[in-house]
């Protein structure tokens, strides 16, 4: 039985870089528009979504909590674009991510995102679908769609998963 504790950290542009954008205005481009009445937060991020003639679309995901302790026994990632979320509401959410080749709970790394951050995967990035602790929040999703095979799962086996012990930290 392979069982590995996550201690989330909290989710910053630096220690996020090597798996896409964080998405947040702190930092970002800021440019005064409509006569003055509204702030541009510019080019937070650039999709990557149109190998094999894809098309960038935007979503709302509604995400259900799941039991706590969280147990992480799959990964996804997306091999023909990016996929960013960005939550509607200001409650914290949970992000876990492999820089792995082939993700196991031994190389995963988990972070705390605030509710006015969201993220962008890159292409190819190892990710847990949307981890919330309240019990429903919805996200913005920018991602793709159009023909290829954009979607691919690592189910780590019955006796392998990590946890997230405590999802009120």
């Amino acid at each position: 039985m392979s069982i590995v504790d996550l201690s989330p950290e909290p989710l910053t542009r630096g220690n996020f870089s090597r798996f896409g954008d964080v998405l947040e205005v702190s930092g970002a481009a800021r440019i005064v528009i409509n006569e003055g009445t509204t702030e541009r937060f510019h080019a937070l991020s650039r999709l990557d979504v149109t190998d094999q003639l894809g098309a960038g679309i935007l979503s709302i995901f509604r995400a259900t909590a799941r039991p706590s302790p969280i147990k992480i026994a799959m990964m996804e990632r997306h091999p023909l674009g990016s996929q960013a979320f960005f939550p509607l509401t200001n409650n914290r959410w949970l992000i876990v991510v492999s820089a792995a080749e082939t993700p196991a709970p031994d190389n995963l790394i988990a972070f705390w995102a605030r509710g006015d951050q969201g993220v962008q995967y890159s292409k190819n990035i190892w990710h847990h679908p949307l981890l919330i602790i309240e019990p429903a929040q919805d996200f913005l999703v920018a991602d793709r769609a159009g023909p290829g095979d954009n979607l691919e799962e690592i189910w780590f086996g019955d006796d392998a998963y990590a946890r997230l012990a405590s999802t009120r930290d």
